[in-house]
């Protein structure tokens, strides 16, 4: 047995938990969704000071100023895409890298931008070190998302924007779905956008709290 799968048999026991008290019994059903989450080595996502606290019900910084969400908006976020596994995913925000991992147990591939550098790196470095063969990571201002290789099938932005960007909506393909909380700092909700026929439908599911989405068609940095 490697370091890796070592060290993801020592919090088995804690990944099960996780599955079982924030998961299902808040309602998340997609046996997709759990049964990946139950595999995923969560504590490898975030600084080894926190490693402890990687299963929690909460989110947890990971650098430059970003988190790591709380596991069960990443299962609800993921769920709400209804991944059935052939599909081109586009991922805003690779942060930690986790949301990414997941996505690549449920999609054919996966396509994630990252505006911050490092937080870019390390995740690449982590998801190719545990043998994702189906990402493409690119370091790039997310909210113009990645035209050249869509359209896509799903969109999942983990950062809040002021509004729904229309450049991401211009990159889904005709029944392609985007999950991503829209909102200011005071009050965010989780948004479902579908494209069919070429109309455009927002369904709002559930309050949330993330970190803003900074770029051309989304916040401005703070200086």
């Amino acid at each position: 047995m490697n370091l890796t799968a070592r060290s993801s048999h020592e919090y088995s026991g804690q990944r099960q938990k996780m599955v079982e008290e924030q998961l299902i019994d808040r309602g998340i059903r997609d046996l997709a969704v759990l049964e990946a989450m139950s595999r995923l080595p969560r504590h490898l996502f975030v600084e080894p000071s926190f490693q402890h606290k990687a299963y929690g019900d909460h989110p947890l910084p990971i650098g430059d100023n970003q988190t790591i969400s709380q596991p069960y908006i990443v299962a609800a976020m993921t769920e709400a895409l209804a991944l059935k596994g052939e599909e081109r995913v586009l991922e805003i925000g690779t942060g930690s890298g986790y949301q990414t991992a997941l996505l690549a147990e449920l999609a054919a591939q996966v396509f994630t931008v990252e505006r911050i550098k490092p937080l870019g790196r390390r995740a690449k470095e982590l998801l190719d070190r545990l043998g994702y063969t189906n990402i493409n990571y690119k370091i790039f201002d997310g909210t113009y998302g990645w035209r050249d290789q869509g359209p896509y099938d799903a969109i999942l932005v983990t950062a809040a924007a002021p509004d729904v960007p229309k450049t991401l909506v211009e990159q889904l393909k005709d029944g392609g779905r985007m999950i991503l909380p829209v909102g200011d700092s005071e009050r965010q909700e989780l948004v479902r956008v579908t494209v069919k026929n070429g109309g455009v439908q927002k369904t709002m599911l559930n309050h949330c709290l993330f970190v803003p989405l900074v770029g051309k068609y989304g916040w401005p940095e703070e200086e």
